[in-house]
């Protein structure tokens, strides 16, 4: 995969950069220090690895190397092996990791940096693919350099294909339909996650996915590799149906799809369901990890930030099934007031019976199985009472 383009690189005109335990030249090059969030779960990732035996990191897209540093001073890491494409960097890199045990440097392409990897048959606990652009290409190559129980941690800046924005690009990219969705982030998400999920399975691979989150910007997932699919694994493969009429939602297995229900509104007789997929329908998040990191985190002084602790908290309170979410925005639209709070509305489904949860990825974003005229029905009544309470 290629650097990005120079007009999108940014100057630092700070010698230094400080986060967690690392302190480091940013350089000139493409940089942001607001996604500390997602180096601190990076980090507590590599701790929890660390904490089962020795851990082997490959940074394959390293920048200035702030990932890879922290890493090895906080993450546990005995080996760490640090590469950018671009070689006017290099020196940069050699600098900022100057230090580090067990550390390697080079500037190759991530391509020919896997493809070397797969050649020499090594791997590693732990592989970074922290790219711009969307990864699908690499994918192969990148599970190859991961050890058996080992993690891929990918990135992808991709924003339009699989949010519905770009629907030829899906295609070509993602080899999956992608229709625009009022969870566009996790639509976004899973899509990535399906397509890792094949790339391993043509492999003889099973996946097991640990955490998935995002902006808005970059979509990141990281995919623990099994040697060997799980029982059932292939039902997490599927699609997702919404009508843009009514908006209610289907999702359903690959392995048994059938006919779509008909949604019953007026408008669905002239806009037919909105598709997408193939996709990951199953858990999107690991509690018991998540819980584990968290641990970490009080451990690690410094590690964990303000905000890659909320992010922490938001992801454990929300495993990522069922695979269907409505923004309350959405709510209030088909309301003849608006919405009750989310917290109520979650509280009221849960007390009917129906799995109810606010969304960890996208905010302000109820996930629930209940059938979306019980949502609307429920949070129609809490809006109601509110109402006559007010009065």
């Amino acid at each position: 995969m290629s650097p990005p383009p120079r007009d999108l690189l940014t100057a630092h005109t700070d010698a230094h950069y400080c986060e967690g335990r690392a302190r480091l030249e940013p350089g000139c090059g493409f940089f942001r220090p607001e996604s500390r969030p997602s180096r601190d779960l990076g980090v507590l990732l590599a701790a929890s690895l660390a904490a089962r035996g020795p851990l082997r990191v490959l940074d394959a897209m390293a920048g200035c190397g702030i990932r890879a540093l922290r890493y090895g001073l906080e993450g546990g890491a005995e080996a760490v092996w640090a590469n950018d494409a671009d070689p006017d960097r290099l020196p940069l890199l050699e600098r900022n990791l100057a230090g580090l045990k067990g550390l390697r440097c080079s500037a190759r392409t991530a391509q020919h940096l896997l493809a070397e990897c797969l050649q020499r048959q090594e791997r590693f606990e732990l592989v970074d693919l922290d790219g711009f652009g969307c990864p699908t290409a690499l994918l192969p190559l990148a599970l190859e350099a991961v050890a058996f129980d080992g993690v891929l941690y990918l990135a992808s800046t991709d924003g339009r294909s699989p949010t519905g924005h770009d629907r030829p690009a899906a295609i070509r990219l993602l080899g999956a339909a992608a229709r625009a969705h009022p969870a566009s982030w996790e639509l976004a998400l899973r899509l990535q996650l399906g397509t890792v999920a094949r790339a391993a399975w043509a492999m003889g691979r099973g996946v097991e996915p640990l955490f998935s989150f995002s902006e808005g910007r970059t979509f990141r997932t990281a995919v623990r590799l099994r040697r060997r699919a799980g029982r059932g694994e292939e039902q997490q493969l599927g699609l997702l149906a919404h009508c843009h009429g009514c908006g209610a939602q289907e999702v359903q297995p690959l392995l048994r799809l059938r006919q779509w229900q008909p949604c019953l509104c007026p408008a669905s007789q002239a806009q037919p369901l909105a598709i997408s997929g193939p996709l990951w329908i199953g858990p999107l998040q690991d509690p018991a990890l998540l819980a584990v990191m968290a641990s970490l985190g009080d451990t690690l002084p410094g590690s964990l930030g303000a905000a890659g602790a909320r992010l922490l908290g938001q992801l454990a309170a929300d495993p990522g099934v069922p695979p269907v979410c409505w923004p309350t925005a959405e709510i209030a639209r088909r309301l003849s007031c608006g919405p009750p709070p989310l917290a109520a509305l979650v509280a009221a489904l849960q007390a009917e019976g129906w799995v109810a949860l606010a969304s960890g990825v996208m905010p302000a974003q109820l996930r629930s199985d209940a059938p979306w005229s019980v949502i609307l029905q429920i949070a129609q009544r809490l809006a109601a009472t509110a109402a006559g309470a007010a009065k």
